[in-house]
């Protein structure tokens, strides 16, 4: 297991484990200790490459996981537990394991995304290929070993590790922060003439709403990229205003799909859709009984392919659940047009019925943040006895503005249906992001 911040030992633990054939764990470096022990325990890991905390911390750690037979520090030594430069001192090239299946599990990706408990997504060796193949087939036109990339998302989600992958294979310069720190995020972006990256809307929404924010030049830029949220288009929209000249690709995909499943063709116009698939991997919108859906229509997103996940680790129900007639049922809500390509519209749990009707909780999100003067926004659905739900509507205001809530109705009046306007609002300083910058609702929500 692997419990770092985002530092070259990361990437060196990754490529040693895989070099012996072994599962990597990787760990979110801000779970607590408890949780950690829970994903240790789970896992049954055998080592734990970590920066230590404090040796209370790692003493409990191996009283607390009965499997773990060996702690690794990096950076700092300590006393009774092994280090990880000593180990490269010590240790040998070898041989490489060639007995390494495709079936073979190779990581347990611990993700509990925004809707509930962890859960321990497999990924094979042969799935390891697939988002070099898919940045392959998008971008490679475009690609060359003298670019430079920046990574703020952590090595122990998907989207970090795809910067290691695509670095390796195409020869690019890899710029690491341990964190996202927004202003140190975009002085990055000037200094090192970083030409491409890709992060969550939030992110982007954090970028936009510094004051420094237009004096930073982004020049270098050539691709502005973001996965995995139906507010995507309008998070580029706002950020290509800076540097017109970078192309715009909106994608996207999950960690049980681990890669870019669908991305937007090069030169589209349509900066709502997420793109079309890869040739690898069949996209297709079912209704509630399991069957495809007609044109335009929304529905669940499943996929099929070898990209996709093997299930989920020890949890044979929820690998059941989801992995149906060769079809993962993804929880994403979405539709085609008529040229084939894919629109999000938001997760199934984010979806409010207000008496007879259906309310998509980022449509609403969208409306909200259309406003100048609101920074970022996120809708839950909250108990109501005449309707059953509405929306409630969680505001971060720009720095130094100020907005009522009677002015905000009016506005949405303008953008939405009357019974798309939330009914409750809640202003705030910020609101409970996730690991990878995501606005976490399940804090939101009653």
């Amino acid at each position: 297991a692997l419990y770092l911040p985002n530092w070259p030992e990361y990437i060196y633990s990754y490529l040693a484990l895989w070099s012996l054939g072994a599962v990597a764990v990787p760990l979110d470096f801000m779970l607590t200790r408890d949780e950690l022990c829970s994903c240790l325990i789970h896992s049954e890991a055998k080592i734990l490459i970590a920066k230590p905390k404090t040796a209370l911390d790692l003493i409990d750690l191996k009283v607390r996981c009965s499997f773990l037979k060996e702690i690794i520090t990096c950076q700092d030594k300590l006393e009774g537990f092994l280090f990880f430069n000593d180990c490269v001192d010590k240790g040998n090239l070898g041989e490489i394991n060639t007995d390494i299946q495709d079936k073979d599990c190779a990581i347990i990706f611990y993700t509990s995304g925004t809707t509930g408990k962890p859960k321990g997504v497999l990924i094979n060796y042969r799935q390891l290929s697939a988002p070099p193949k898919s940045m392959e087939f998008f971008v490679k036109s475009d690609l060359s070993d003298k670019d430079t990339v920046l990574c703020a998302l952590p090595f122990s989600h998907l989207g970090g590790l795809i910067y290691i992958q695509n670095t390796i294979c195409f020869g690019l310069r890899l710029i690491l922060m341990e964190r996202f720190i927004p202003l140190e995020f975009l002085k990055n972006i000037s200094i090192y003439k970083v030409n491409f990256f890709w992060i969550v809307p939030s992110m982007y929404y954090a970028l936009l709403q510094l004051r420094e924010f237009e004096t930073f030049d982004l020049t270098s830029l050539r691709w502005i990229v973001t996965f995995g949220a139906s507010n995507s288009a309008d998070a580029l929209r706002r950020f290509h205003q800076f540097c017109p000249k970078a192309h715009l690709l909106n994608g996207w995909g999950m960690t049980e799909t681990n890669a870019p499943t669908t991305v937007l063709p090069m030169g589209s116009k349509k900066i709502e859709s997420v793109g079309r698939p890869t040739p690898w991997i069949e996209v297709k919108v079912f209704d509630d009984a399991d069957k495809e859906v007609n044109v335009g229509q929304i529905g669940e997103i499943v996929v099929k392919g070898w990209v996709v996940t093997d299930g989920y680790y020890k949890d044979p129900q929820l690998t059941a659940e989801t992995l149906r007639n060769g079809w993962f049922h993804t929880g994403d809500l979405g539709k085609f047009d008529a040229e084939g390509d894919l629109y999000i519209i938001g997760r199934k749990k984010e979806m409010i019925k207000v008496g007879g009707e259906i309310v998509f909780e980022p449509e609403v999100e969208a409306a909200i943040q259309r406003h100048p003067d609101i920074s970022e926004a996120a809708v839950v659905g909250v108990a109501d006895k005449l309707r059953g739900e509405v929306p409630k509507a969680f505001i971060v205001l720009k720095e130094g503005k100020a907005l009522s809530e009677e002015n905000l109705r009016y506005f949405l009046k303008q953008h939405l249906a009357h019974f798309k306007v939330p009914h409750y609002f809640e202003f705030k300083g910020a609101l409970p992001k996730n690991r990878t910058g995501k606005i976490d609702k399940e804090k939101l929500r009653p």
